[in-house]
């Protein structure tokens, strides 16, 4: 997967890659880093017109409903312009498309996959090889200014990296809320995502099922008290909670933005300011409801000898998540922060559209007149 991982930092520099597979090699250009030089040079390298790769979720805001997870858009001469482009595969306002929609290949899947395991908008551009130009792509290749990678090996890079987190570094850190905290650093494989494990309180006086929370980074929370989510309260009071019950774990995970990263999602924050909510912006960008994939927290886990655990959590996601990767979750314990006018509309949502359970504190919110 060594190929995999250079591909991911070459799609984030803007550069593109290959995809090679037995139905056709494709060149993979992302959006983010599109402008009509990028899009000439790709264009004359390949020798073919590229076409746009969309998620279904963004192929719904287009007016185009598929099965798939994606499909290809062929561009027309006039829609082969970085502006609209740009406009169809993250625009706030889009209009319907008129011309019909191909199946994905493989190939074309595997590069949507790499857009999202690289943190960019998932929409590419592919374009697949003219004859004469294949040779001119060989030797790019063999010259080192163009990198290929198999497109099976592209469609695991998130599998791939199960059981292969490393533990880094540690250190003893007190904290306001508990004292007695060691941090533990673990590694992604690709080096693109660090991740920390606070163990709170003495291990060998834990409960035998040890009490956790998973929580996923938010930078504009937990940091700088960002009253758009009641993230930063929650991180706290976890932290307060997991000492009063003796220790335990808090997983701080970086999947900023529910695994959209923290570019995304504040291009997320700018289409709720629109009007729409945190669920359909997300899907307006082209994500899922929920992008964040909790294996890493499992093998964290068995990193560090816990099978059995109680778990602090509005979201039954988690819960399921564990219990499959092998995980006991012997009790559920609720989590909140601070309800307000600022968050109200955010966690509304994850309660009616992501069935995070938070009907109390909403209702509770409600009653007393949003007070």
């Amino acid at each position: 997967m060594h190929q995999v991982e250079r591909a991911i930092f070459d799609l984030r520099r803007g550069l593109p890659v290959l995809l090679r597979d037995s139905e056709q090699d494709i060149l993979v250009q992302p959006i983010e880093s599109l402008d009509d030089g990028v899009l000439e040079h790709l264009i004359a390298t390949a020798g073919e017109a590229p076409g746009l790769i969309l998620s279904r979720h963004r192929l719904a805001l287009l007016g185009k409903s598929i099965e798939s997870e994606t499909a290809r858009l062929p561009l027309v001469p006039e829609m082969l312009k970085t502006e609209r482009l740009n406009e169809l595969a993250f625009g706030v306002d889009s209009s319907a498309i008129a011309q019909d929609i191909l199946p994905a290949s493989r190939a074309d899947h595997a590069a949507l996959t790499l857009m999202r395991r690289a943190l960019l908008i998932p929409a590419a551009l592919t374009a697949r090889l003219a004859k004469e130009s294949r040779e001119t792509i060989e030797t790019l290749i063999v010259q080192g200014e163009l990198l290929a990678v198999e497109a099976a090996d592209a469609e695991r890079c998130f599998e791939a990296a199960n059981g292969l987190l490393k533990r880094v570094s540690e250190a003893q850190i007190p904290l306001a809320e508990a004292l007695e905290s060691r941090f533990i650093l673990f590694r992604e494989p690709d080096g693109l995502r660090e991740h920390v494990a606070i163990l709170i309180g003495d291990p060998a006086a834990w409960q035998e099922a040890v009490p956790l929370r998973m929580h996923s980074a938010c930078l504009t929370g937990d940091l700088f008290a960002s009253l758009r989510c009641d993230c930063g309260e929650q991180l706290r009071n976890a932290v307060a909670d997991i000492d009063d019950m003796g220790g335990g774990v808090l997983l701080y995970l970086a999947q900023e933005g529910r695994g959209i990263g923290l570019a995304n999602k504040l291009r997320a924050y700018a289409m709720q300011d629109e009007g729409l909510d945190t669920v359909d912006a997300d899907q307006h960008l082209g994500f899922g409801e929920d992008e964040r994939r909790y294996s890493v927290a499992v093998d964290m886990l068995a990193a560090l000898g816990i099978q059995r655990i109680q778990l602090l959590t509005n979201n039954p996601v988690k819960i399921a998540a564990l219990t499959e990767g092998g995980i006991e979750v012997t009790e559920r314990q609720a989590l909140y922060g601070r309800l307000t006018k600022q968050n109200y509309r955010y966690l509304n949502a994850k309660s009616k559209r992501a069935g995070h359970m938070l009907d109390a504190v909403l209702e509770n919110y409600d009653r007393l007149g949003g007070k």
